[in-house]
């Protein structure tokens, strides 16, 4: 194979990262580099010694929520930052009163589907579609449209920007979840009424950090059901007591850091950041295109490649020390900026022989 590709990443990115296998399974976590992992063996060392510090603490939740605005594109003061999509994803189902009809992709992840169905049993009505037709079924009965902007079964990619011009023209809002997209796959995320997005995947952090950023006009639509001392427009004067002093921007849904957690996203998400997602999405997208050209497909729009594969795909794997996972069925292969050209190859060579065509 030809080993020059102009939108690939300096080798330097992919030594930030482990060689201990194959990792193609960022859209099930992702592996941090060198400077997050230090940094949480760092706090879990001040808090063995007793010497953790709160300020600390608060500034490595400000140097995230300051790096995602940086990365995807959103204002900081339209940024909340909590636990799990489903927390966010919750809250705005909350908001929506009976008789309000959710549009949602066939087949969508859970997280994001369940809190709207728990919904309907309040009388909020969602409607099914498959994703290539999400954007044509948006009409003046929708009030909301929720979906992943990149699937995580098999990663295809939604008509974002049709989606959009579609909400628009029927006055219904959007929710994105970009928990496997955000990182390399841009979106109009300073137009989006509701984005949400886990950590631990493409962002590179430990499990437990999650955002929401939103328009100011749909955010005020919210209310902060889980208000908390962190949510304070000043939080260390804000753990005790009435009256009510919540943040009078997004900080005003934090939930409370979990430190480890937030410790390890600030520099992974800096240096996310400092790469960029277009420069990303191009190095991501032409490593999962060398990965269908080595197979004998055709190019896709995806960092993520899922493939119909026989029983023998995963000994296969195994042995050629290849880490992915399977998802709906299907082999599921997922390409970030821990890999390069030799660890495509070397998937190839483990998956060629057993793709069923």
């Amino acid at each position: 194979m030809d080993t020059t590709a102009p939108a690939l990443l300096p080798a330097s990115v992919r030594d930030e990262f482990t060689r201990d296998t194959v990792f193609l399974n960022t859209a099930t976590y992702g592996l941090p580099p060198r400077a997050a992992t230090e940094a949480v063996h760092a706090v879990e060392r001040d808090r063995v010694s007793g010497t953790l510090s709160m300020s600390a603490a608060d500034e490595v939740v400000a140097r995230s929520r300051a790096a995602f605005s940086r990365l995807v594109g959103v204002p900081e003061a339209r940024v909340a930052v909590g636990s799990q999509t489903s927390q966010f994803v919750g809250l705005v189902a909350a908001s929506l009163p009976s008789g309000a009809t959710v549009l949602v992709a066939e087949g969508d992840f859970t997280s994001l589907l369940f809190p709207f169905l728990v919904a309907a049993e309040r009388g909020v009505r969602v409607r099914s579609v498959p994703l290539e037709r999400i954007a044509d079924e948006v009409d003046g009965t929708v009030d909301l449209v929720a979906v992943s902007a990149a699937q995580s079964a098999d990663g295809r990619v939604a008509p974002v920007d049709d989606l959009m011009a579609a909400a628009s023209a029927h006055g219904a809002r959007v929710l994105l979840d970009t928990t496997q997209s955000s990182g390399w796959l841009p979106v109009p995320a300073d137009r989006v009424d509701y984005l949400v997005c886990a950590g631990y995947k493409w962002l590179l952090g430990p499990r437990g950090t999650c955002f929401l950023a939103g328009t100011e006009e749909a955010l005020d639509a919210l209310t902060p059901l889980a208000a908390n001392w962190y949510a304070g427009e000043d939080v260390w004067t804000s753990i005790y007591g009435a009256p009510l002093r919540l943040s009078s921007d997004a900080r005003r849904f934090d939930l409370a850091p979990v430190w480890p957690a937030w410790t390890g996203q600030a520099p992974a998400l800096e240096f996310l950041a400092d790469i960029g997602e277009a420069a990303i999405g191009a190095h991501d997208r032409a490593l999962a295109d060398r990965f269908r050209a080595g197979l004998g497909l055709p190019p896709g729009d995806s960092a993520i490649v899922s493939l119909a594969v026989d029983e023998g795909a995963a000994e296969a794997l195994a042995g050629h020390r290849v880490a992915a996972a399977v998802r709906a069925g299907r082999l599921r292969c997922a390409f970030h900026v821990c890999n390069d050209t030799a660890d495509v190859d070397r998937a190839v060579e483990a998956v060629s022989g057993h793709l069923l065509r």
